[in-house]
């Protein structure tokens, strides 16, 4: 027995004696060979990343005017887990947040560790909230620091600036089109808690700075901006038009000083918005021009030296009968000359001038005018219009392509065709930003004016410009576009409207336009004024001259002003001239 009792003390210190080497072996594994994971995971458990927002750049217009700014906010956070008396914090809260208490209570059931209780809490109240949680020691919410997109012009140019979500991504506008430069760099705080969820500044870890996003400036002159909004809603409470658009832009640089679009919406309030008021018109719609197409016909021919201004052209004194079909007129004529097609707006000339080019070569002048195609303009939403290959075209297409007819273009691709006259030929594509500037100020990028190509030569554009005057006078269409002291050319445009629901026109709805520029032997700026379904006392008063001019005489004769014009004393009514400049 006392053999057996020896045995098993000497088996139970064995024992123990292993069981205390395990444990060693394990300490020193933990302490040594696992040290820095451990470490780790302890500090996971009790640190976190807090979010450093980057500041959204703001755009501005080509004054600084800002057109968006930044109101910072916070955003409540729930973490239910730290959550200590939920019989005091949730009325508190609910009365604060303006959300029911059911609610609350169901987030704080769920144990989310994260949970965004309200976006977008004005700071003050943010502030005050914080103080009564404190006084009451009440724990579970925090508070993150964030902003809102606040646009300080409302509707104004909002289908130009666009708008965020509330990830603060751009969905509209250059708000989208500049994303990658307004967004920046979001950067982080590493942060260690206490048991209670309340921050350890002592302990704080590394900080990664975040980098705010770059400022944009547009084209856009505010002060011209307001000229042209206020005429457009002048012309909209007068007409009562669908839908309604201007556009002003420099002939020489490509750059838009001014877009407009009705219907239009509030961007800080675009929840109510319907979709019908967030189309950028000007780059989304498409039109028959009617006859402002009439310059690239005409534009095309003298540049092939078919004709001349003063050739003759022979308009039936009635309808013409071309491949089956009565081509008609608005009045009719004799022999008019080339001139004179279009200060009349000859339906009839224009045909026959379109068919000295054929339809191939008429094709050609077409898409380097730029129809087909978006001009490349730096906005979200653009679309190329319509225009069918002559494998397409019917009998009689070739003569109603000329008046504007069978194609279907963007306002925005009608003004530059007309930018194009008014720069001797040449086509610069249009833009709408101006410079991209960074947070310390410096320039990271700063477009320049891209000419696309030579269209027609400028000994050309300039017979069009001269013709285009005697539209703008009392011989022409556009009488009521003239500004007194200032050499006008212009173009009328009366389209009928496509009917939606089959083949043909809607009978009594008119797309009315005009563009013009001024000065006309030094453009300053080119304008173009639409409307669509303009309601007008008679229908002989529905016409691009009779409607659409006199709003361009008004916005072009303050903006003429704005930009410190100088006048002709000797310029009154438009007469047509009988020499080109040379």
């Amino acid at each position: 027995m006392k053999w057996n009792g020896r045995v098993r003390c000497t088996l139970v210190c064995c024992g123990f004696a292993v069981l205390f080497s395990v444990f060693s072996f394990r300490l020193v594994y933990l302490q040594m060979v696992r040290h820095d994971y451990y470490t780790a995971l302890a500090t996971k458990k009790d640190t976190s990343q807090v979010p450093i927002y980057a500041e959204r750049g703001t755009i501005l217009d080509t004054n600084n005017e800002p057109l968006s700014q930044n109101v910072p906010v916070e955003n409540v956070i729930l973490d239910a887990p730290l959550v200590n008396d939920r019989a005091k914090l949730v009325p508190l809260l609910a009365e604060a947040l303006r959300i029911s208490a059911r609610e609350i209570e169901a987030k704080i059931d769920e144990g989310r560790l994260y949970y965004r209780l309200k976006l977008a809490f004005p700071e003050e109240e943010a502030i005050s909230l914080g103080k009564k949680l404190s006084a009451a020691k009440l724990r579970g919410i925090q508070f993150e620091r964030d902003f809102v997109r606040r646009y300080p012009n409302g509707s104004m140019l909002c289908h130009v600036i666009g708008f965020t979500d509330y990830d603060h991504k751009g969905i509209q506008g250059v708000e989208k089109s500049m994303e990658d430069y307004l967004h920046g760099e979001d950067g982080y705080r590493e942060i260690e808690h206490d048991r209670t969820g309340k921050e350890l500044v002592l302990y704080r870890g590394a900080e990664h700075p975040p980098r705010d996003g770059n400022n944009v400036h547009l084209t856009i002159d505010l002060n011209l901006q307001n000229i042209v909004e206020d005429e457009l809603n002048a012309a909209v409470r007068k007409y009562t038009p669908k839908k309604a658009t201007i556009i002003l832009m420099r002939p020489q640089t490509g750059e838009i000083l001014a877009m407009a679009n009705r219907p239009n919406f509030d961007l800080n309030q675009r929840s109510t918005a319907k979709d019908e008021q967030k189309m950028n018109t000007a780059i989304a719609a498409q039109m028959e021009p009617g006859s402002t197409f009439k310059i690239v016909t005409v534009g095309s021919a003298l540049n092939e030296h078919k004709v001349q201004l003063d050739t003759p052209i022979f308009c039936e004194n009635g309808p013409w009968l071309y491949g089956g079909k009565y081509l008609h007129e608005h009045k009719y004529y004799g022999e008019l000359p080339v001139r004179d097609v279009l200060v009349h707006s000859s339906n009839i000339g224009a045909a026959k001038i379109a068919l000295m080019l054929g339809d191939m070569k008429f094709y050609q002048y077409i898409c380097n005018f730029g129809f087909g195609r978006q001009t490349g303009i730096e906005l979200p939403g653009e679309i190329a219009g319509r225009i069918g290959s002559p494998r397409g075209w019917s009998k009689i297409s070739i003569t109603r392509i000329p008046m504007g007819q069978e194609v279907a273009v963007t306002p925005l691709q009608m003004i530059v065709a007309m930018a194009t006259i008014a720069n001797g030929g040449k086509m610069v594509a249009p833009h709408i930003i101006e410079s991209i500037v960074d947070a310390k100020g410096n320039t990271v990028s700063e477009p320049k004016p891209a000419v696309v190509r030579q269209v027609i030569s400028r000994d050309a554009a300039e017979q069009v410009t001269l013709a285009l005057r005697g539209v703008v006078s009392s011989r022409g269409t556009a009488a009521e576009a003239a500004v007194p002291g200032f050499t006008v050319s212009g173009k009328t445009g009366t389209a009928s409207k496509n009917n939606p629901n089959g083949p043909g026109y809607l009978k009594g709805v008119e797309i009315v336009s005009f563009c013009g520029f001024l000065p006309s032997e030094n453009p300053a700026f080119v304008a173009l004024v639409v409307l669509d379904d303009a309601h007008t006392a008679t229908a002989e008063e529905n016409y691009g001259g009779k409607v659409a001019g006199p709003i361009f005489a008004h916005l072009a004769e303050k903006a003429a002003r704005y930009l410190d014009l100088e006048p002709h004393e000797e310029v009154g009514k438009q007469v047509a001239l009988t020499e080109p400049r040379r």
